[in-house]
């Protein structure tokens, strides 16, 4: 009778780190965890994320009672939302999970032996021109998403990054506040109805954790990358209204 072949291990990167993760025990991930991606911020949960092998696959969990994470492929061609109580299986090589607590956004990568490779439809070289955002966003409003991002956009290997207040990205833009709000308002709601979920202002909910997950909606799906950051340094056109 042959051995059976025990499962490949996990890998889970964070700051220019690398842990191991062997089947037979859950891999935690929070403020006072296996991995402590910040030990003084109280916003964040003492285990919020676990990364376990059962049934074949490996698996993310969230096991916090407030905060939600955004997972996606490197690529940004597949994004989950994983709330509360919520658990997914890893069947991507390579996983991308941001998660916020309080004023601060967390990256992790985990590395699985591939079950799934996601495939995207062929991209239209055309002439060089980038395309910045989907119709659905005016020029301005794409601006503001990405004077959000801009700070996870350089954040490089760093792992963890602070979201801009809404005061501090109007400033960014030469904007008003009031008329920053109501772009900020209009942008979740456009993108609420075009299917991205987390960005509805429910009763009760914080203005912070619905920018919280707009940018990492942007910066998990690759609306904003890199790329598009000197568009923040060019003269910005009078904001035009939805």
């Amino acid at each position: 009778m042959s051995a059976v072949e025990e499962p490949t291990p996990a890998t889970v990167l964070f700051c220019g780190e690398r842990y191991e993760v062997r089947p037979g025990a859950t891999f935690t991930i929070g403020r006072d965890a296996d991995l402590v991606v910040d030990d003084d911020n109280p916003f964040l949960h003492r285990r919020l994320l676990g990364i376990e092998h059962t049934g074949g696959l490996w698996w993310l969990a969230n096991t916090g009672a407030r905060l939600s994470a955004t997972v996606s492929d490197r690529d940004g061609l597949l994004q989950s939302w994983l709330g509360p109580g919520a658990a997914l299986p890893l069947v991507l090589p390579h996983t991308v999970v941001l998660f916020t607590a309080g004023p601060t956004t967390y990256e992790v990568e985990v590395l699985v032996p591939a079950t799934y490779t996601p495939v995207g439809a062929a991209r239209d070289a055309g002439d060089g021109a980038t395309t910045l955002a989907p119709p659905v966003l005016t020029a301005s409003q794409y601006l503001l998403v990405l004077a959000l991002s801009e700070p996870l956009l350089r954040q490089g290997a760093n792992g963890r990054t602070e979201i801009p207040s809404n005061a501090e990205a109007a400033r960014r833009l030469g904007w008003a506040l009031t008329r920053f709000n109501r772009k900020l308002d209009n942008v979740c709601q456009k993108l609420t109805r075009a299917g991205v979920r987390g960005l509805h202002g429910a009763p009760g909910a914080l203005a912070s954790g619905r920018r919280a997950r707009l940018v990492e909606y942007a910066v998990s799906s690759r609306l904003v990358t890199g790329d598009h950051l000197p568009l923040l340094d060019q003269p910005h056109p009078a904001p035009d209204e939805a």
